[in-house]
């Protein structure tokens, strides 16, 4: 008997493999289509063997909070080094004569379009919420003042005024 696609891609290989790619950022469609089958298959697959479907998404899981680390470092601001390298010349010699090594702390100042980003996904309702639409339900019991009356009298109103 011939043994299904989907045990091929339940071997530790092929498991690494599918994590690589939702690591990578690949869709589930994406996914299907490199694994030769249709989307709906990959559905089914995940559905039905959690091994497949725990690879996915501790794949994609990973790539999110590298992101979600990276996006609140930007909002934040933070300090890193750099070490330049270069040659100083000599006068007398008329050439360039030793390597100097220079280590400088640098700054990078918060984003704040980073920390918007930030607060209006992470804080979205509450008194303190960060969503730029508000949701506001006003409940008003309007009457309109020419309900009962009829087209003509309204003309003559107008035509009296």
């Amino acid at each position: 008997m011939a043994k299904g696609k989907y045990q091929e891609w339940r071997t530790p290989d092929k498991l690494t493999l599918l994590q690589a790619w939702a690591r990578n950022g690949l869709t589930d469609e994406q996914i299907a289509s490199n694994i030769g089958i249709s989307r709906d298959t990959l559905y089914t697959w995940k559905k039905k063997y959690p091994d497949i479907s725990d690879t996915l998404k501790r794949g994609k899981e990973i790539v999110d909070i590298e992101v979600e680390n990276a996006l609140l470092k930007r909002a934040l601001g933070y300090e890193y080094e750099e070490v330049t390298t270069g040659l100083v010349w000599d006068k007398k010699a008329n050439d360039y004569k030793e390597r100097v090594t220079k280590t400088v702390r640098k700054q990078v100042a918060p984003d704040v379009t980073a920390a918007i980003f930030w607060l209006k996904n992470r804080k979205p309702d509450g008194i303190d919420g960060w969503r730029d639409k508000k949701d506001v339900s006003v409940a008003a019991n309007i009457s309109n003042p020419f309900d009962g009356i009829t087209t003509e009298e309204i003309k003559k109103l107008i035509d009296d005024a």
